[in-house]
């Protein structure tokens, strides 16, 4: 199955978390890594009170079932010293997010996919459409038009030369 998982970190080396994950992903049986964005910048959403997020965005096919591949996040986050006891959209060591899972769409206790608000985030849905231009999200629509409904700014590409 096709995922789309959504990398976050703003403590620390924010830009090292994300790749750190990315190759803690790729060293998973199982999982192989087809594309993955660039790294961008964004100002923080929810509580604005904290440093700007580093996000990307990678696409990996995987046999694993949709929680089965939420399981693996979880872990890899745990690994990597994320606490989950802070306030909701506050600052983290790293986040993963499972956004699609094929053309699934669940509505599960602890998943919904696709991700209940990645129609409405530049920061989602740029590195999504620099890997594929062209990709649909369920229910939603194409992510080139749902780019083109939301503001400009806040969402800039990070330099990591």
């Amino acid at each position: 199955m096709r995922y789309w998982i959504g990398l976050g970190s703003n403590l620390g080396d924010p830009a090292a978390h994300v790749k750190t994950a990315l190759t803690e992903l790729s060293s998973q049986p199982g999982i192989s890594l087809r594309r993955v964005s660039r790294m961008y910048r964004t100002a923080p959403w929810g509580h604005r009170d904290q440093p700007d997020f580093v996000n990307a965005v990678v696409a990996l096919d995987s046999p694993q079932e949709p929680m089965g591949m939420l399981g693996r996040l979880q872990d890899i986050e745990a690994r990597m010293g994320r606490e989950r006891s802070g306030r909701r959209w506050g600052p983290r060591l790293i986040d993963l997010d499972v956004l699609l899972a094929g053309d699934l769409i669940l509505h599960l206790e602890r998943l919904i996919v696709p991700h209940p608000r990645m129609h409405r985030r530049r920061f989602v849905l740029m590195p999504m459409a620099e890997i594929d231009p062209g990709l649909v999200i369920p229910a939603r629509g194409r992510v080139q038009h749902l780019l083109q409904g939301l503001p400009e700014s806040g969402v800039s590409v990070v330099d990591t030369d």
